[in-house]
């Protein structure tokens, strides 16, 4: 079934943990694993395998035109950051899926009003042509719930240490119960600032330096993460405060990535989420609420078993 040198299993990735998917991989570094309902998608692989192996030996562009073969077959990958973070969070994971031949591309979040945000996202997506794969973190994981409302070819969302709203939930409320932003308080958590035209009583907010680096990102190396503290971007209390208006989830596949370190969103909130849309769930030990930043290579795992599912 699949060329010398390619092995193609069908596996539960998503029943996986971090460790054991660190010793699944160890030693397979041309294995691609798929979830077991996935197991036909594993014989197109093998098969663009076979053909890149045989085109290898061709002269002229018969490699070029098998691998661009090859990445039409794969979705597009659109990947949302969420509040106090921009597009460069997702840099990690966006060397490794292109390298593994994925097109991505990663939209830059106003972070200023949940339907408008969406709206933003949403307006990008009809611009892509083919299936989609979408990825949030965060707030992100709201605005990507929204977003994908109303867009046929989203085929798949991921949520990493993100939020799932229902309809009718502000973010705010999705932070659990004993998470950071929850039990402690405004004037401690951040600097709040004026923006223009904001609505009465609206702030942009930024996370104050020990939150942001003990507590936000404590998975990242010290100084790196006081780099992302001093460029963060600034998230409003309207985009936190804005009920969801849609729940894509209900309709569309999800994955859901949880860090048990994260403090931001809880674990046991995630879980909640995640269990209620009915997605497959990968709990990373450890980490924190920028897993994204300081293990890409375990999101971008998740996030390819996502694009697997996708025919």
């Amino acid at each position: 079934m699949a060329s010398a040198g390619f092995h193609a299993v069908a596996c539960d990735l998503h029943l996986l943990s971090d460790a054991s998917l660190q010793r699944f991989w160890t030693g397979r570094p041309q294995m691609a694993c798929f979830p077991r309902r996935d197991a036909a998608m594993t014989l197109v692989v093998a098969a663009i395998a076979a053909a890149t192996t045989t085109a290898a030996a061709a002269p002229g562009g018969a490699v070029d035109t098998v691998r661009q073969a090859a990445r039409q077959t794969r979705p597009t990958v659109v990947l949302v950051h969420g509040a106090w973070a921009d597009t460069s969070s997702w840099n990690g994971e966006i060397s490794l899926l292109r390298r593994a031949g994925y097109t991505v591309r990663a939209v830059g979040n106003p972070l200023q009003d949940l339907t408008t945000d969406a709206r933003t996202v949403h307006d990008f997506l009809k611009s892509i042509k083919g299936p989609i794969v979408l990825v949030g973190h965060s707030y992100g994981g709201s605005v990507i719930t929204n977003a994908a409302q109303g867009i046929g070819n989203v085929k798949a969302l991921v949520y990493v240490d993100a939020a799932a709203p229902a309809v009718g939930e502000t973010t705010a409320q999705l932070s659990g119960p004993t998470s950071v932003l929850t039990k402690g308080s405004p004037a401690d958590l951040y600097d709040a600032v004026p923006y223009p035209n904001a609505p009465s009583n609206a702030s942009a907010l930024y996370l104050k330096e020990d939150v942001f680096v003990t507590k936000f990102a404590s998975s990242v190396p010290h100084d790196q993460a006081v780099n992302l503290w001093a460029t963060q971007r600034a998230a409003t209390t309207v985009a936190f405060s804005t009920p969801s208006k849609y729940a894509a989830w209900k309709t569309i596949p999800s994955w859901y990535f949880i860090s048990s370190g994260d403090r931001i969103i809880t674990p046991a909130s995630e879980q909640r989420m995640a269990h209620r849309a009915g997605s497959k769930v990968t709990l990373y030990r450890g980490g924190s609420h920028l897993t994204l930043v300081s293990d890409p290579a375990a999101v971008t795992k998740v996030i390819q078993s996502a694009a697997s599912s996708v025919r």
